[in-house]
Formats: structure tokens, C-alpha cells, sequence
């Protein structure tokens, strides 16, 4: 069951406001190392830590992880450092399946509509996988493994020692440039740099095996599952659920000088995703889906005032959901739509 279905039967309560980190624009540009000690690097900020990939119905991870961001006009910039006691890695070819190994990963949606994204995972080798979903898989979608990330940089540093168990590692880093041209391919959008306030929907996730170790070896425990940290809570153990991942606001502005701003759409979009969850559920039951919200139940859409109330239009066998949000400063108001394939955006309204 989903976050948004399980709060739905608890009286609907919508999920707390993703994370949000204020990336600003680099004045010099880092040095692709796997080292974060450059000027550059020390005066940006780490997030807050990594949370269990469920949030706060499980406990918080046993070893820390943070990431930070930095832009300019050719790259975005990604840091994260992991602490880790034994530091291990035995993928090495690219485009392996990179979370066999404990890795840290990176999912990006340049437009925010849940759909086109890309997903780069890196373990402490520097080995990377890179893929591209045109759709999460629960909405029917599967990776293009083929697809690879034009001009990539990526690199890793351990602290302490790598596959070696008779001793204690601080942990690794891993520093990553993507170019922003890399993103228009071929999700079409984000080819260019941002502009000042811009916001993006990104997460991160690291996945940790229990180990054993002895002197000479290391071994996964049988019968345990990976742990999942990430920078914003997903709610569920899945990553691929992009209307969950937190906001990175780009700014042209010195570091620690801009306040993130919350998404005033949160809320209808996550009402919107339910009414998309119950629409496909009762066409698994009828073959179709339906205009009516009363048929959907109100109830679990969590709305009272007639006024808030999504409009669904059927056309050829699809719907369009809408629900409208105010911007009283703007005297205007942003109708937010969700589709039948899971696709969600906003468009500006005159009153």
C-alpha cells in the first residue's frame, strides 16, 4: 500500500512537504576528484542526514550519510559522503546492477511530472550505472539501460581502505558532475542551466548490506534484505515514486543567503496522485474509468469544501484530473493536472 492510500484510511492526512535544499551557483569550478575539501565544496552546505527510505515509521539509518549541491552553467555538481566501517566494492563493469554493492544513488526529474527521469548509481569503485525511465514501473514503465549520461564525471575517495577487513574505514566520498545538456536526452527538458529560483525534483538514496566480516573476507548475512537511506523520505521502499522526492531550488545568490521555498502545489498533487490511484483501481473492477467522484469516494480524497474539488474529464478512454490553488499574492491561481498514465504538471490561471 502507498503512503498516500495508507493516510488516506487514517483520515487522509497528506504527506508532509518533501525536503528541500538551495543549491547556489559555484564561483569556481570543482575539481572532480572525490575529494570535498576545495573551497568551492567547503562553503556549500550538507543536507541533513539520510532517513530510513520509509521515514520516521522506521529507525534513523546506524551509519550517517549527506550530500550537498553546487551548479553553473554547464554542470550540476553532487557530493555525498558516507560513513562506512568497512569500505567494500566488487562491481566493476559499467552498467551493472550497482546496488548488489552498498552504492549511493541519484534520481532526477527535471520537469516534476513523474515521468522521463534518470537514475545514476555509484558504489566506492567509481563503477556507474546509468538509466532512464520514461514512466516509474508502477505505472507500467521499464529502464533503458542503454541510455548513458553524455560527459558524466564521476569519481570516489576512501577514507581508510578498500576490501580490506582487518581494519576500520571513516567511510567514502563520491563527487559527481552531470551536464546539464546530458538531461534534454531524451527526456527532452532541463538541456540548459537553470535560472534563479528554479526548482527541480531530485533524491538520493544509499543502499547498505549487512555484512560479516573477518580478517580476510567479507560476507552478505543470508536471509537480510538491503537497508534504504535516502535524503527525503519515500514513504514505502521505492525509489521510484518522483512525486515523493525532495526540491532542489537553484540560486544565483552567495551560500546560506536564500530560504527555500515550499511548493505551494503539494498538496493538490498529492491529492491528485490518490484520485490517480483510485482511478485505476476501479478500472482494474469496471474496464474503465470514471468522472464521478462520489463513485471514487470523497472520503478518501480527503476533501470537504464543494470548491476544492478536483474536476475529472474522460476523453477516449483517459482521464484528466485538475485541481485548482490559489496564489493570492499573484492574484492568480495554478490548476495542477494528473493524467491516466500517472503524468503531473501545472499551468498558470488567470482568475
Amino acid at each position: 500500500m502507498s503512503l498516500i492510500a495508507a493516510s488516506a484510511n487514517a483520515g487522509e492526512r497528506v504527506p508532509d512537504h518533501p525536503r528541500g535544499y538551495v543549491c547556489s551557483k559555484s564561483i569556481a569550478r570543482p575539481t572532480i576528484d572525490g575529494s570535498l575539501d576545495e573551497p568551492a565544496w567547503r562553503e556549500t552546505r550538507f543536507s541533513e542526514p539520510f532517513v530510513d527510505i520509509e521515514g520516521d515509521a522506521k529507525p534513523r539509518p546506524e551509519f550517517d550519510t549527506k550530500v550537498k549541491l553546487l551548479w553553473d552553467n554547464d554542470y550540476l555538481y553532487i557530493g555525498a559522503r558516507l560513513v562506512e566501517p568497512n569500505v567494500w566494492g566488487v562491481l566493476t563493469e559499467h552498467d551493472s546492477v550497482i546496488f548488489y554493492d552498498n552504492d549511493f544513488e541519484i534520481f532526477i526529474d527535471p520537469d516534476g511530472d513523474r515521468q522521463k527521469y534518470y537514475e545514476i548509481e555509484v558504489n566506492a569503485l567509481a563503477t556507474v550505472w546509468d538509466l532512464f525511465l520514461p514512466r516509474a514501473y508502477r505505472d507500467g514503465g521499464s529502464a533503458i539501460d542503454a541510455w548513458e549520461v553524455p560527459g558524466l564525471k564521476v569519481a570516489t575517495r576512501v577514507d581508510g581502505t578498500i576490501n580490506r577487513f582487518d581494519d576500520q574505514d571513516e567511510g567514502w566520498t563520491v563527487e559527481i558532475a552531470i551536464p546539464w545538456r546530458a538531461l534534454a536526452e531524451p527526456g527532452g527538458a532541463a538541456g540548459s542551466p537553470p535560472r534563479n529560483g528554479d526548482q527541480m525534483r531530485i533524491n538520493f538514496s544509499r543502499v547498505e548490506w549487512r555484512t560479516r566480516t573477518t580478517a580476510n573476507s567479507l560476507v552478505k548475512i543470508p536471509g537480510r534484505r538491503e537497508e534504504n537511506w535516502v535524503w527525503s523520505p519515500q514513504g514505502a521502499v521505492d525509489m521510484h515514486r518522483p512525486e515523493m522526492w525532495g526540491y532542489v531550488q537553484f540560486s544565483t545568490k552567495p551560500a546560506g543567503t536564500v530560504a527555500f521555498t515550499p511548493d505551494p502545489t503539494h498538496e493538490a498533487r498529492m491529492r491528485l496522485i490518490r484520485l490517480y490511484e483510485l482511478e485505476n483501481e476501479y478500472r482494474e473492477r469496471h474496464e474503465e474509468f470514471t468522472n464521478s467522484l462520489e463513485t471514487l469516494g470523497l472520503d478518501n480524497l480527503g476533501l470537504e469544501a464543494r470548491d476544492r474539488m478536483p474536476r475529472i474529464v474522460l476523453r477516449h478512454g483517459d482521464f484528466d484530473a485538475s485541481l485548482d490553488v490559489d496564489r493570492p499574492a499573484s492574484k492568480r491561481k495554478t490548476r495542477v493536472h494528473v493524467r491516466s498514465d500517472g503524468r503531473i504538471w501545472d499551468e498558470a490561471i488567470e482568475e
